[in-house]
This record gives structure tokens, sequence and C-alpha cells, in this order.
């Protein structure tokens, strides 16, 4: 929903440049606050703000740039700019699900399956699964929305022989439970590694953003019981839609020591 922007005050039109930021900025942040701009609704034009506030575009768009670094608001390519809702908690150690864990959350999963395709295998995926570097790997590439808002885009390898027929299931749901139901395989440890990084191409179409901007990449690499690496993924995120919350328990050794 697009929402209505009153006028801005007389106060917040006076003052020098740095004021007149510092003060259409508070206004902004107030309306979220007192929730006139509530989460999800997409704010007005930058020429209706510039309006609004009587500034100019290149003064309103470095208060949008700023409240979006803030993780107040966020732009989809070609659409605007929208009030961020809650981030997503995403927690390593748990073991359920996309879909549940953001139901869990009082949130609305879906998933849209963008490719199946069984091509060359990546030197990175035959790294991480300990795979002979020439051969053929399969993999699904999916976009997943929360409340309608694309926020992860996952490329999951996985080795064909071991799930024959996958590409015949409906993939928009649990991968996880089709190899536990289906083909009675049950996932061992996890390793991730979380690091920053930009997003391009597919990634950036999927998530409605432009080339070059940030996200968060989760590889995960899911081991059998045996210890054999299996499958693994590459969850690309939104960093404005994901807070990665870790619990550790109090006999836990703190970071870097024995």
């Amino acid at each position: 929903m697009t929402i209505f922007v009153p006028p801005a005050s007389e106060a917040t039109l006076r003052g020098d440049v740095r004021g007149r930021v510092a003060a259409i900025k508070q206004a902004i942040q107030d309306r979220i606050a007192q929730q006139i701009y509530k989460p999800g609704d997409r704010l007005p034009s930058e020429r209706d703000l510039c309006v609004a506030f009587d500034t100019s575009r290149v003064t309103l768009h470095e208060i949008l740039i700023r409240l979006e670094a803030e993780g107040l608001i966020y732009r989809e390519e070609r659409r605007g700019w929208y009030i961020s809702p809650a981030r997503f908690i995403y927690d390593p150690q748990a073991r359920g699900h996309f879909a549940q864990a953001v139901r869990e959350q009082g949130r609305v999963p879906s998933t849209q399956v963008l490719d199946m395709q069984t091509a060359e295998i990546p030197a990175r995926v035959a790294a991480l699964l300990d795979l002979p570097p020439a051969g053929d790997i399969a993999c699904v590439r999916r976009v997943r929305s929360i409340d309608g808002r694309p926020v992860l885009y996952v490329e999951h390898f996985f080795q064909p022989q071991m799930f024959p027929g996958l590409f015949a299931h409906d993939l928009s749901g649990s991968m996880t439970e089709i190899y536990r139901d289906v083909y009675g395989f049950h996932y061992g440890r996890m390793t991730y590694q979380i690091t920053p990084t930009a997003v391009s191409g597919a990634a950036a179409t999927a998530l409605r953003v432009s080339n070059g901007s940030p996200a968060l990449l989760v590889t995960r690499v899911h081991h059998a019981r045996d210890g054999d690496a299996k499958d693994c993924d590459f969850e690309y995120w939104r960093h404005d839609a994901v807070l990665v919350q870790v619990s550790v328990g109090e006999h836990s050794s703190p970071a870097g020591q024995p």
C-alpha cells in the first residue's frame, strides 16, 4: 500500500542544509514510530516527498540512504522505497526448515522455484563436497519470500545419484522433508560459513535489488550421519531482512578460547 505523506511542519522546513537533513530524517522516523508509515507500506514517490518537505532530490536521496542504512526502509529495484518489517531471526543451530521458522515468527513464507538443472560441477562446490573437479552436479535455484517480500535467493547443489528423480517433486516446500520422507535420508552435522557479499545477475533480479547491492552469504554444507558431505547451499540474504542469532550455553567456551 502506498502511504500519504502529510505536509511538513514549518520547523522542519527551516534551517541550513545539515539541519534540514536531520529534521526531515527525524520527521520520517517519527512517522514510522507512530505507525503513520507501517511495515510493508510503500513510501510516496521521491518527487512527492520532495514537494512535501520542500527539498531537493539530492537532499532527499541522502536522507533515504541514511534511513536504509539504519534498517528503517528498504528499496526494491524499479518499485520504490518501503517501510522495513521486523528482520527474520535466523538461528543456524535450529534444525527446522525455512517455512517452519518463518511461521513460528508469525510471518507467511513462500518459495518460488526458478530453475532446476544438472551441469558440470563448479569448482567451489567440488571443494565443499570433496568431489572430483570433473563431473556433473544437480542444482535447484529458488527465491524465498516472507510476507510476499523476496528476502533469500538460494542455490542448492546435490549429487544426482543420491536423490534420483528429485526434480519430479514439488520443490517449493522443504527439500529436507523430501530427503527424509521420500529417500530416507537424515542429516548429521551441518557446517556454516557466513560472510558479507554483493549480489548481481540472477540473485539481484530475484531479490529485486540492483547489481552490486550488499547481501549476506550463508554457505551451508550438509553431512550425512557417516560424516560425508552430501549437498550444499549458497544462501544470499537481503542484508536488511535477516538477523543471525545464536544462543550459547553457559558451559560453552568463550570465542577464541579452548
